[in-house]
């Protein structure tokens, strides 16, 4: 069974909904760059050890990547899953788990990469919006995608009703991604490109606002 490491900053809905699919791998650990995210109250909840590694404590990005990497691979994990976790990471830390580093992104990539996706998003009239599970790279949000959800940019949304309509999707589409990778369904290539050996769903175009 893989073993698997969650890194995050926040709430944990993320790792919650990593928990309620019942994958067949286990999380080993919780990891957060911050002591009172709510999410390692949800991995104590379910037994799961949880480490506090505070960026802040740390003069500059390299020295705390390479305390987190330190705590990381107390656990030897397969899979690394950052869900919230609200620090760019250098290359170094990225190069050392190529292949095993996933991102879950709020947009559909490689559109709107950084930060306040939604808000962007509403600014700039797109009209079909959603979110991204991907390998990490040294470049951020710039990795292979392993799947997307779409979601329709609604005339009268705000950031806060986009954005809870993207978060369902995030639940629905970062477990099944994990649950590809768990049963080595889908990889990260030699060439950096995501491969797979499982079935494709049929195509079908998607129109928003809808034709009449």
């Amino acid at each position: 069974m893989k073993k698997i490491v969650v890194l995050l900053s926040g709430r944990g809905s993320n790792l919650q909904a990593i928990l309620s699919a019942k994958l067949p791998c286990q999380i080993v650990a919780v990891i957060s760059n911050r002591e009172d995210a709510a999410g390692l109250k949800i991995a104590q909840a379910h037994g799961i050890s949880t480490v506090v590694v505070q960026h802040n404590y740390y003069a500059d990005r390299a020295s705390f990547d390479a305390a987190l990497a330190k705590e990381i691979d107390r656990f030897t994990p397969d899979v690394i899953a950052l869900t919230g976790f609200m620090r760019i990471l250098t290359a170094d830390f990225v190069d050392r788990y190529l292949g095993k580093l996933i991102n879950i992104h709020p947009s559909l990539l490689p559109s709107y990469t950084g930060i306040n996706t939604h808000a962007r998003v509403i600014q700039d009239g797109v009209k079909i919006h959603g979110c991204s599970v991907h390998f990490v790279t040294p470049t951020l949000d710039a990795g292979p995608i392993i799947i997307q959800a779409a979601v329709p940019v609604l005339h009268d949304d705000t950031v806060e009703t986009l954005s809870c309509r993207v978060l369902q999707e995030e639940h629905r589409i970062y477990p099944q991604a994990i649950h590809w990778i768990c049963r080595e369904q889908v990889w990260m290539d030699a060439e950096g490109r995501v491969a797979n050996n499982r079935l494709e769903q049929p195509g079908a175009p998607l129109i928003s606002p809808g034709l009449s």
